[in-house]
């Protein structure tokens, strides 16, 4: 299978930059429509990994649902190199995250619902995507143009939006593999086959997941508030799948596996499967904390990501060479207890910089 070639911005010099598209029409009208995108931000290539492992599955088992497949989605991101290091996190040009630019897709409802009238619930979803649709489509030939970032965001976003359920693989910089999950879709933590998650707000914070569901949930609520019932049609989940600038083709098969189970129970693909059984963890994404480091120095982590910590357990150990031998050395400790879900990748650090983040106030999802 060939992938489309779809272009999502020109370089200074003319060339076009594209990225690969792969399509499986399915076999089941009805059945849902999956999107899933790797590597907008330039180090996170894992997802690439996981991508080839779903293709080769779907090749020999074709899916009920229609799926698209983007990996290496954000070229000018993977290229973003300073010596051996992948940067690609930040738009070079404007200094924004590169998934903190797609649009917060808002149609005015009361006006718009009021010209669909009578309209039953399938009706409703099917115009309401194509709303949706346009007014990105309006956004990109804006006579005033657009940011490359945007171009690029607002380009993914589209065709995102054309599915029922959305995925964006990410990873962090030391990181375990975790889940962010909108409150509206509790239930779906159980599906996945990962041991953490952060329950996100149904609000937009400028992600892919939340472009895409929160005018669903926004519709939803709308209606709510006007005594009609309304089941929310689509979902989306970011998936944190481990360490940035690493491939593990062994943990992309399984990782490729869990993703495969939640299609299964969706009703995308036709076969059985099931997620891992394991312990599963979540809290709200308030209580996910972040831990500075109160001075500069050179450190050791001491706790895994995925590692349970309670107060007061030791987190670094910071050393400071130009310092008095008594105060060379240091112990700094969880002000909380909880996970330890991702670390700082160097362990040269500064005042202030962010050494762990750690998920507080959890509770076992069953």
């Amino acid at each position: 299978m060939q992938p489309q070639l779809l272009a999502v911005g020109e370089l200074a010099a003319g060339q076009t930059l594209t990225v690969p598209v792969y399509r499986f029409i399915g076999s089941d009208p009805a059945a849902p429509s999956v999107y899933i995108q790797a590597n907008v931000h330039g180090a996170e290539v894992q997802g690439n990994a996981v991508i080839l492992q779903l293709l080769r599955y779907l090749r020999q088992y074709p899916p009920k649902g229609n799926v698209t497949l983007v990996p290496l989605a954000n070229p000018l991101g993977i290229n973003q190199k300073s010596g051996e290091f992948t940067l690609g996190r930040f738009d070079p040009i404007t200094g924004e995250n590169w998934n903190r630019q797609y649009l917060d897709n808002q149609l005015p409802l009361s006006h718009w619902l009021s010209e669909h009238q009578g309209y039953s619930d399938r009706e409703l979803v099917a115009a309401y995507r194509q709303a949706l649709i346009a007014n990105l489509q309006t956004r990109l030939q804006s006579p005033w143009g657009v940011t490359t970032g945007q171009r690029l965001a607002y380009t993914l976003q589209l065709l995102a939006t054309e599915a029922d359920i959305a995925l964006d693989l990410h990873t962090g910089p030391k990181s375990c593999r975790h889940l962010y999950c909108p409150e509206y879709q509790r239930h779906a933590a159980m599906q996945f086959s990962i041991p953490f998650t952060l329950f996100i707000p149904n609000l937009f914070g400028g992600a892919m997941d939340e472009a895409i569901f929160c005018p669903w949930w926004r519709l939803s609520d709308y209606l709510a508030s006007c005594g009609r019932q309304f089941e929310i049609p689509v979902v989306a989940f970011t998936l944190e799948l481990g360490e940035q600038e690493l491939i593990d083709m062994a943990q992309a098969q399984q990782d490729a596996q869990g993703i495969l189970a939640f299609l299964s129970v969706r009703g995308v693909i036709a076969e059985p499967l099931l997620p891992l059984e394991m312990p599963r963890y979540g809290t709200h994404l308030k209580n996910y904390r972040k831990f500075h480091a109160p001075q500069a120095g050179l450190v050791q982590y001491l706790v895994a990501p995925g590692s349970l910590v309670e107060q007061g357990d030791p987190l670094v150990r910071l050393l400071r060479l130009d310092l008095p031998e008594s105060e060379q050395e240091q112990l700094l400790t969880a002000p909380e207890a909880g996970a330890a879900i991702l670390h700082f990748a160097s362990a040269a650090v500064q005042q202030g910089t962010e050494l762990y983040k750690i998920m507080t106030q959890l509770t076992e999802i069953s």
